[in-house]
């Protein structure tokens, strides 16, 4: 993640923020030019507009074009159905929804993905559907998944106490909703990079995929992963099927470059008091090549895990990275710049 400071105060602000809290002043996020700019007070910027959710719902902090056609930003457009707003609770969980997807359409841009189209505008885009459960009895539960280029997120996932929950039954170290945008995502470009004609790598290193989904899943879930999924897989879950490997492998590449670019571009310098220590300089630092992300990462990884662990929380980073991982990390990292905008 980029620095980003108020246009109008020059004050350092989050990429979550909507007001400045230094100058009080109203701010938004333009995905163009990657900066904050000023929407109230003598610096407002007149080239911009707010996305609609942000006029009605106050549930987006992103602008657009102040000529465009569109009211939605690039990340609300490409959300289809949301819940019912009436009920409090959903308007609170589709915000946090989109806040988790901003995020993400901002990983896929800064990782220079061309833009993503909403899927009724294009049959290859991509859209989100953000449901509840039904409260009729014996209607089936909302699933999070992806389908033809179709992310659906059930909203209780935006539910802190209920995702824990889950969390801890399914004996997970992470779960989040930034992790389940990333992951189901993955599954998207596994159709638009390896399927149309990548198959015979992917399967040297992922597997064959075209054994049953299903009965994967069912015995995954049944007897759990093989002994020896450490050594092979970044998760539990990624060792149930060659897709569930693709799309958390892609997820784990995304939190690798996110992370990295937040450390790269805060200056960040660790040095080891022993030669055995990882140690990571932002001025060595190459975001484009694999060998120097794959380096860097271990001492970044241990410093988050240390400034957890000194405020009494569990490890952010709860992830060990095998050999044969680094090269499915490896894969994606190469498989991205097929999908470059231009």
């Amino acid at each position: 993640m980029n620095n980003l400071y108020c246009e109008a105060c020059g004050a350092k602000v989050f990429f979550q923020n909507s007001v400045c809290l230094s100058c009080s002043c109203s701010i938004a996020y333009d995905l163009e030019s990657g900066r904050m700019v000023a929407l109230s007070g003598e610096s407002a910027n007149a080239a911009f507009k707010p996305c609609r959710n942000q006029v009605e719902f106050n549930n987006c902090n992103w602008v657009i074009d102040a000529n465009s056609e569109y009211e939605y930003c690039q990340s609300c457009r490409l959300t289809e159905i949301i819940p019912n707003l009436s009920e409090p609770a959903n308007l609170k969980a589709w915000g946090k929804l989109e806040e988790a997807k901003r995020r993400l359409v901002y990983n896929l841009d800064r990782l220079g993905l061309r833009p993503v189209e909403k899927k009724e505008e294009d049959d290859s885009g991509l859209s989100f559907h953000f449901k509840a459960d039904s409260k009729k009895k014996g209607v089936p539960r909302v699933l999070t998944g992806h389908a033809s280029g179709v992310v659906t997120l059930n909203i209780v996932e935006a539910d802190d106490v209920e995702r824990e929950r889950m969390r801890s039954a399914m004996n997970e170290p992470y779960r989040t909703l930034l992790g389940h945008f990333r992951h189901e995502v993955g599954h998207y470009y596994w159709d638009q990079l390896v399927a149309p004609n990548a198959l015979d790598s992917f399967r040297e290193l992922f597997g064959d995929e075209s054994v049953s989904y299903a009965d994967s899943l069912e015995a995954h879930y049944k007897n759990g992963p093989a002994a020896n999924w450490r050594e092979l897989h970044i998760s539990a879950y990624a060792a149930a099927h060659p897709w569930e490997d693709w799309a958390e492998t892609w997820a784990h590449y995304l939190h690798l470059m996110d992370s990295l670019g937040t450390a790269f571009y805060s200056k960040i310098r660790i040095e080891g008091e022993r030669s055995e220590d990882p140690v990571f300089s932002y001025d060595d630092l190459d975001l484009k090549c694999f060998d120097s992300i794959i380096k860097h990462w271990p001492a970044v990884a241990c410093m988050i895990n240390s400034f957890n662990r000194s405020l009494g929380v569990s490890d952010a980073y709860p992830f060990f990275i095998p050999d044969r991982v680094v090269e499915k990390l490896r894969y994606v990292h190469d498989m991205i710049p097929q999908h470059r905008k231009d």
